[in-house]
């Protein structure tokens, strides 16, 4: 029985040649406490020098494996749903080993959770925030420049969607009981009628009652939308703690932090969540959102938007994003100027609307003088662009440098117009969305959020 036992959890290691740069492989099972091999269970590889983690998901048999692994001091972490996280460390790797880890997780959830799971769990300790009411959003104060400002507020509603793609959860006439779905569902609908304090005190009665992903995450989405953002932290982290498989609870983190303005954290999340599950687009999406408030691209993103699309080459946008991001790291030099130019051109290829990939096309263009392509490519932007402000800035300064003063006139004047436009209609959309005011117990007084006071 102990050699069957040993068989099940130890995979072979013959045949497994290191690799031939030096870079050693690790590799091993996750099994659970009665040695049964876990499937999906999802397996980081932390180094001490914090580098960039690696992460891992067990095959069928429970087996995962690392390939390349840099020489160093690591720690192994594995956790699976309704499992405990068990981790190993730290772990002394050398060049060209063959390292093979057996890890054991036990039933039940780490942060106070018991051996029931999450269907059971109690909050062991309150929110340490109350919510007390709703206040205008024209109050918000300084958040940075307009762009910044916009990208929280795009990033808010992108993370909120992801509840909202939910299968459909209308409250029926005839519901009865208490359970944490009716509530769910009554915070849905007290949303969606613009009664938001209603609906987050439902989201977070039913994230009490049964602290599911969906459940929490709906919560913490709420709290994100209305600009509550050390609450939505609090509650994301509780949530990412219970679900560390989870996609979107982290991204809810990543932006929640990113709007409280700790942008270096928030950018490490933002990578943390495009690596939990690589094929899902979503994370990808984010960071190219995101990249609209960026100057400069922060390391390690430019790489994440390159896998995209090499997993999603059918998506416009992953073209479009990438090349943006090439943009931004070699400010347009002219080694990486052909492979932006094809990217844009696939982005458009994919997406004949997208207006943004024209856009950038143009600048590319008028950065090299050719004036007569960045001219159709800002015409073709503003054509397919709501609001194309940019587009007629740019196209102005094209004008002015072929000496066609009164063109240059005329789309100043068009710029002027509609970004008052542009501006009239995000502030419009910042007056349906109230903010919620908060106080956070375990401070005496008010502190600032990226310029405001919500408390």
């Amino acid at each position: 029985m102990l050699l069957a036992i040993v068989g099940i959890c130890s995979p072979a290691l013959g045949g497994q040649n290191p690799d031939k740069q030096g870079s050693a492989t690790i590799q091993g099972t996750v099994c659970d406490a009665q040695n049964r091999p876990l499937a999906n269970a999802t397996v980081l590889l932390e180094p001490q020098n914090q580098a960039q983690k690696l992460v891992s998901r067990t095959d069928s048999e429970g087996h995962y494996r690392f390939d390349v692994v840099p020489a160093g001091t690591y720690t192994l972490r594995a956790n699976a749903l309704n499992f405990r996280e068990e981790k190993e460390g730290p772990i002394v790797i050398k060049d060209k080993e063959n390292r093979s880890i057996v890890l054991h997780l036990s039933a039940g959830l780490d942060d106070g959770v018991g051996k029931n799971g999450p269907a059971s769990l109690e909050f062991s300790d309150e929110p340490k925030f109350t919510v007390a009411g709703v206040t205008d959003p024209t109050n918000l104060g300084g958040h940075g420049s307009d762009v910044v400002l916009r990208t929280k507020e795009a990033l808010a509603k992108d993370t909120a969607s992801l509840n909202h793609a939910e299968p459909d959860r209308t409250v029926a006439a005839n519901d009865s009981g208490d359970t944490a779905d009716l509530h769910a569902r009554r915070a849905d609908l007290a949303e969606s009628e613009g009664r938001p304090l209603e609906a987050l005190a439902e989201y977070q009665r039913a994230a009490e009652m049964e602290p599911s992903e969906s459940h929490l995450f709906a919560w913490g989405a709420e709290l994100l939308l209305h600009r509550a953002f050390e609450p939505a932290i609090e509650v994301f982290t509780k949530g990412r703690g219970l679900y560390p498989g989870s996609v979107r609870l982290l991204l809810g983190l990543s932006v929640a932090t990113y709007s409280r303005g700790l942008n270096d954290q928030a950018n490490h999340l933002f990578l943390e969540a495009s690596d939990l599950d690589p094929k899902d687009p979503t994370p990808y999406l984010f960071l190219g959102r995101l990249q609209e408030s960026e100057k400069v691209e922060p390391p390690g993103w430019t790489e994440r938007l390159k896998r995209f699309v090499s997993l999603h080459p059918e998506n416009a946008l992953a073209h479009y994003y990438y090349a943006v991001s090439l943009a931004k790291q070699s400010g347009q030099h002219q080694a990486n100027a052909a492979a932006i130019e094809t990217e844009l051109h696939r982005a458009i290829e994919l997406d004949p609307h997208l207006g943004s990939a024209y856009l950038q096309l143009g600048i590319l263009y008028s950065g090299r003088k050719e004036f007569p392509e960045a001219i159709d490519a800002f015409q073709k932007a503003i054509e397919v662009t709501a609001l194309p402000d940019e587009a007629h800035y740019r196209l102005a300064q094209v004008y002015r440098q072929t000496g066609e003063a009164e063109k240059a006139r005329k789309e100043i004047e068009i710029f002027n117009k509609v970004s008052q436009q542009k501006s009239e209609a995000a502030e419009r959309e910042r007056h349906e969305i109230q903010q919620f005011v908060y106080r956070l117990k375990d401070q005496s007084a008010p502190s600032s959020t990226t310029g405001s006071k919500p408390h």
